[in-house]
């Protein structure tokens, strides 16, 4: 009988710990970061699985820190370690207007040898965990000016199996992907870039940019009749491709984009305009002040918010708590990777954006 209570109290715990674990999905929290040193550690780091510095960029052919802040940024975001031991800290290369000479660089087998080298020796260095290459883009037009050749695609791909043939499997190895067709259909060899590497990260925000005439959602869920490009439209093609869904971590903004001029036509939406400026997530709140004049909507076939002011005509599309929570169920619904965002530094330090999509992790179990 004393035998029998031990196997039954046995049973029980493994039972109850095992149900525990499966309420808290297993997907990866990304943020970016490109904030002060003395302001990450405010943040909830214990809700993330990876923080990425924001930026590093080409000195030569080697992976340069730009000056001491950068220096201890890095330094403050692997201390954080401390508080969360599971937290992998990368490195990123570019962003935009970053990588004005990658297309060059990387076009050299030499080059991206002494590149991976520089990788490998700067995070033994600062006892980082891997590199994120943010090169907008490869082979099409991203930032006005830098140069961009039909090359970048191969070149790419040899760029991302020198560095793992370097870094060994102990570092790891994700890149920053435009989450607009245009990107997806020319800039990556798919299937033979995602063998070497452990996330690809999806910038599904932007889609909708500064550089548009025309109003719409920058980081909507799904297309719409009048914006096919959408997180779920670039993770759709992902797929097709044949890229592991583990392997897709789709992209979320703590920011919004603001239009001016916008014709009191569809609360604003799809509607002309003239780009004006970014507001964080974490300003949001005074921007909704009483009688600021801005109302908030919802476009329910993008599932993503947006706000018109009628009075000086202005409109903003931008993620909020519903939109983050929807997100992150879509990820789980879908069994993808995780999710990642842009940035860290633009939510609030309690009650933000980044507690939604832990709320979600600890306690959605999916349709």
């Amino acid at each position: 009988m004393k035998k029998f209570r031990y196997l039954l109290v046995f049973l029980i715990l493994f039972i109850s710990s095992r149900d525990g674990f499966s309420q808290s999905n297993d997907f990866a929290v990304i943020a970016y970061y490109s904030g002060r040193p003395t302001q990450v550690d405010s943040f909830p780091i214990e809700k993330l699985t990876h923080i990425i510095f924001s930026f590093s960029h080409l000195k030569g052919n080697e992976l340069h820190i730009n000056n001491k802040r950068d220096t201890a940024t890095i330094l403050e975001l692997v201390s954080l370690k401390r508080r969360n031991p599971n937290l992998k800290v990368l490195l990123s290369l570019g962003g935009w207007g970053g990588c004005v000479s990658c297309s060059d660089i990387f076009s050299s087998r030499k080059d991206r040898r002494y590149f991976a080298k520089s990788v490998e020796r700067l995070s033994a260095y600062f006892g980082t965990d891997g590199i994120d290459l943010d090169w907008e883009y490869p082979a099409i037009e991203g930032f006005p000016g830098h140069t961009y050749k039909p090359e970048d695609i191969e070149n790419f791909t040899a760029l991302v199996k020198k560095l793992r043939r370097t870094l060994g499997k102990k570092y790891e190895i994700s890149f920053a992907a435009g989450g607009f067709k245009q990107f997806i259909d020319h800039s990556i060899e798919w299937k033979k870039v995602m063998k070497e590497v452990n996330f690809v990260n999806l910038m599904t925000y932007d889609l909708v940019n500064g550089f548009d005439t025309t109003t719409g959602n920058h980081t909507p869920l799904f297309s719409t009749p009048h914006q096919m490009e959408s997180t779920d439209h670039a993770v759709t093609q992902l797929i097709g491709l044949g890229v592991p869904v583990k392997k897709i971590i789709i992209g979320a903004a703590f920011y919004g984009r603001i239009w001016e001029n916008v014709a009191n036509t569809n609360f604003g939406m799809y509607q002309n305009g003239r780009y004006k400026h970014n507001v964080i997530f974490r300003d949001l709140d005074s921007l909704m002040i009483r009688d600021s004049g801005f109302v908030n909507y919802w476009d329910s076939i993008a599932q993503a918010p947006y706000l018109y002011n009628a009075s000086q005509k202005l409109f903003m599309t931008y993620d909020d708590k519903k939109s983050m929570q929807l997100k992150t169920r879509y990820l789980v619904d879908k069994g993808l990777g995780g999710i990642m965002f842009w940035e860290l530094a633009y939510d609030r330090y309690t009650d933000g954006l980044l507690d939604v999509i832990d709320k979600v992790k600890k306690n959605y179990k999916g349709k």
